[in-house]
């Protein structure tokens, strides 16, 4: 006996079979899309910013004697980085490749060196840097707080 407005049994069957496999696509565009469409370490903004940070603080306490680096918070800050990567499907080979990459490095630091440059830090000036670190700490930007006055 057959209630008025059920599905047959094969329709039924047919339909959840349709569902299963979209399911199915889903499913794999959500595993196997970010591996596939991955961008390069170096070009994700959260990630190169986060590096900047970490470059400008590093570049102010070498040259600057009367501020000195939060060590731990910016080892923690840097696994944060590191954490952030992988939840974005990268490994930690591919990440410790990005972190040795010296042509990156190199590239990161001639950005932070001229953007310092700009605001008057340059090599034979430590005072320049001084006040750029002095700036970044009042601000409560990232590399302000990866810094603090002695």
């Amino acid at each position: 006996m057959r209630r008025s407005g059920a599905f047959p049994y094969g329709a039924m069957r047919e339909r959840t079979g349709e569902m299963l496999r979209v399911l199915g696509i889903f499913l794999l565009m959500g595993v196997a899309g970010p591996s596939l469409a991955r961008q390069p370490l170096h070009e994700i903004p959260p990630v190169v910013q986060a590096f900047y940070s970490l470059g400008l603080a590093d570049e102010v306490r070498r040259n600057c004697t009367a501020i000195d680096a939060r060590m731990f918070r910016a080892w923690k800050f840097l696994n944060s980085i590191e954490r952030y990567a992988r939840n974005l499907g990268y490994s930690d080979a591919e990440i410790d490749d990005f972190v040795r990459n010296k042509a990156e490095k190199e590239r990161l630091r001639a950005r932070i060196r001229a953007d310092l440059a700009e605001r008057g830090a340059t090599p034979g000036t430590p005072e320049g840097y001084c006040t750029v670190g002095h700036e970044e700490i009042a601000k409560g930007s990232v590399a302000g707080r990866l810094l603090r006055a002695k």
